[in-house]
C-alpha cells in the first residue's frame, strides 16, 4: 500500500515467502526486490543469495527487526544492496526503494561504519592478509577504498584527499569494476574480509 501510493514505483508482485519471492522475480524482473530476512519456506537470506546470483538486474532490499545483526551482515554478504528496519518511515521505505532502484547503496556512511565495524570485530578468524584483488587498484583506489570503508562519505573523501568530489566518484566506480562488487556497502564487506582495514582502526 505504501509503495503503490507513490506515482513512481510500481508493485509488480507479491509472495508469501521466498520461493514465491524468486518465481515472482523470475516472472517479472523487477528493478528491486523487498525482502523479509524471516520468510517461511525459504527465508530472505537465502532468497537474497538466489536473487543476486541468478538475477544481477534485480537489486535487493532487505526488511529486518534487527539493527546490528548477524542477520544483517549475511543479507549483504549475500549480495544485498542495503536494508531497512521494520519500523522505517513511509518516506523512508519509499526513498529506500527509490535509492537502491537507481543502484545506490542504502546504508549511510554512518551505519556503514557501525555495521561493519561491528561484524569484523565479532570475525577474529577472518584473514588480514591483503587480497590478490587489491593490487589491481591504483594508490589513489586503495585509500578511497580505506576511507570508504570508515564510513566516510564523498565529500569526505575528497577533502580528505585533497581531490574533487567528481575524482572520488570516478575513483569509487574504477574500484567496484576492479573488484566485481556490486555497490559502496559490498565494497565495504569486501574492505573488511580483505584485510584492506581492521576494525577499530583509524
Amino acid at each position: 500500500m505504501i509503495l503503490d501510493a507513490q506515482p513512481d514505483i510500481e508493485v509488480v508482485a507479491e509472495a508469501a515467502d521466498g520461493e514465491q519471492a524468486i518465481e515472482a522475480v523470475a516472472a517479472h524482473r523487477p528493478d528491486v526486490l523487498l525482502l523479509d530476512v524471516r520468510m517461511p519456506v525459504l527465508d530472505g537470506l537465502e532468497a537474497a543469495r538466489r536473487v543476486c546470483a541468478d538475477y544481477p538486474d534485480t537489486k535487493v532490499l532487505m526488511l529486518t527487526t534487527f539493527d546490528i545483526d548477524d542477520y544483517v551482515y549475511d543479507a549483504l554478504h549475500a549480495g544485498a544492496s542495503g536494508f531497512l528496519l521494520k519500523d522505517v518511515r513511509r518516506d523512508d521505505l519509499a526513498h529506500g526503494v527509490r535509492m537502491v532502484a537507481a543502484g545506490e547503496a542504502l546504508l549511510a556512511p554512518s551505519v556503514t561504519k557501525r555495521l561493519i565495524s561491528e561484524f569484523a570485530a565479532r570475525r577474529p578468524g577472518v584473514a588480514r592478509r591483503p587480497h590478490r584483488l587489491l593490487d589491481q587498484l591504483t594508490a589513489r583506489e586503495q585509500e578511497t577504498l580505506r576511507l570508504l570503508a570508515r564510513g566516510l562519505s564523498n565529500a569526505e573523501i575528497a577533502a580528505e584527499l585533497t581531490v574533487s568530489e567528481h575524482t572520488v566518484k570516478t575513483h569509487v566506480s574504477n574500484l567496484l569494476s576492479k573488484l566485481q562488487l556490486r555497490d559502496r556497502v559490498h565494497a565495504v564487506v569486501f574492505a573488511y574480509e580483505a584485510g584492506a582495514v581492521v576494525a577499530g582502526e583509524g
